[in-house]
């Protein structure tokens, strides 16, 4: 088996690269491939990366490259986990849509759509890539923001892909910690679209134990999810900590505006990384990761490309086609639930109806996210204004010219064929 990262240089890949070593009795790898564009770290993170396999175990090959086609050529699995324009876009994303009274946010909201419409084509230039010198039946796996826009941009393109998000993990292996089980008892039903989910039960063995977790540990969640504890308890369900943004958009709006940029804050942790990174001495992922985000994305991504490669039928949460898994949304969105994952693909299981007050904004976001995919391979500014004006963190329609003002203004040689 033949697995090629794109975006190899991340700081996080040494979290994936421990991943894979500890599922190589399930995964027969043969040969990983570090794709990136940025040789410094290609040369970091890739020597990391050889010295923590070497320290593994690990039999097989791995090379670092800033080919392409060499990255992608016989490969079984693609991972994407690029970032266009790097920490100074993400910057923007969290800054320009602050003079319209908007939040800044790399994933949701006007910045999301700025990132989306800088990254979607470049991952669908990739997949056409991967398209023409993968191996045949090669799964394209994204972990790259805004996960549910570019999973669905890869579908509607056509391509076998999978979406990927490390929330659904985060609160699994939380909750085990709390109950002192393995993970691997403990499912969480999340729901929703990426960035947008509410987890309805928690099984235990099959036992639902989220009421009790509700009283037992509401300010433990309130404090995950940076939402009230009374209103977790009135909705009854384990929110995303990004529905924050909605649900406290004024009070976030006003911390945004006086704070330090989380893009600022993980630029200077990179920078440290990457000088820890380059210790010749260092075989093992160190504990400043953790402070980088994305935690348990090995176990995600790891899990993920193992189940599908025998097809062993357990259950993950991951992005897909709703194909009437959800009701109130349609068959051709992409959204974010529990999957048995088959050879064939994840084969989303079906869910009760969502709550009115958890619908009513799926749809809204999901018809954004429709409209978002749409303006990114086509550049047309009408339906970027609409996009804007239909996303409830914007929603009016003098601020969404306005904000695609500005966010061309900002990315003129990335956006201007949205002007066209």
């Amino acid at each position: 088996m033949k697995i090629a990262v794109v975006g190899g240089g991340s700081t996080y890949t040494p979290e994936l690269v421990s991943g894979l070593s500890r599922e190589r009795e399930r995964l027969p790898l043969e040969e990983l491939v570090l794709h990136d564009v940025d040789a410094e770290r290609r040369e970091i993170v890739g020597g990391l990366a050889g010295r923590m396999l070497r320290a593994q175990g690990f039999e097989g090959s791995l090379a670092v490259t800033d080919d392409l086609d060499r990255a992608l050529d016989g490969a079984d699995f693609v991972l994407v986990q690029i970032r266009v324009g790097g920490q100074a876009a993400r910057l923007s994303d969290e800054t320009v849509p602050l003079a319209c009274g908007c939040i800044g946010q790399e994933t949701t909201g006007a910045g999301g759509f700025a990132k989306a419409l800088r990254t979607v084509p470049v991952v669908l230039e990739i997949a056409e890539r991967a398209r023409e010198r993968a191996a045949p039946g090669a799964w394209i796996v994204d972990f790259t923001n805004p996960v549910g826009i570019v999973t669905r941009s890869l579908l509607d393109a056509g391509h076998r892909a999978v979406g990927l998000c490390n929330v659904a993990i985060g609160f699994q292996c939380w909750i085990a910690e709390l109950h002192g089980v393995e993970p691997a008892r403990v499912l969480v039903d999340q729901v929703g679209l990426n960035h947008l989910t509410w987890i309805r039960r928690v099984l235990l063995d099959g036992a639902d134990v989220l009421p009790g977790l509700l009283a037992e540990h509401g300010d433990e969640i309130a404090a995950r999810t940076e939402l009230p504890r009374a209103l977790v308890e009135e909705l009854g369900v384990l929110p995303s900590p990004y529905l924050h943004y909605f649900y406290r958009h004024d009070e976030v709006l006003a911390e945004q505006r006086d704070a330090t940029p989380r893009a600022a804050v993980v630029a200077e942790l990179e920078r440290r990384l990457l000088g820890v990174y380059r210790d010749p001495a260092l075989a093992e992922k160190p504990a400043l990761l953790e402070q980088r985000g994305g935690a348990f994305y090995s176990e995600a991504a790891t899990a993920l490309v193992a189940s599908l490669a025998v097809g062993s039928g357990d259950v993950q949460v991951v992005d897909v086609r709703n194909a009437g898994a959800l009701p109130g949304l349609a068959d051709d969105d992409v959204v974010e639930v529990p999957a048995r994952i088959e050879a064939a693909g994840p084969m989303p299981l079906p869910q009760s109806p969502l709550a009115p007050e958890l619908l009513g904004l799926a749809q809204h976001v999901a018809a954004y996210e429709r409209l978002a995919a749409e303006t990114a391979v086509t550049r047309d500014p009408v339906t970027a204004r609409k996009a804007l004006l239909t996303h409830p963190l914007v929603g009016q329609s003098s601020i969404a010219g306005e904000l695609f003002e500005l966010l061309q203004a900002a990315e003129p040689a990335r956006l201007a064929g949205a002007t066209a």
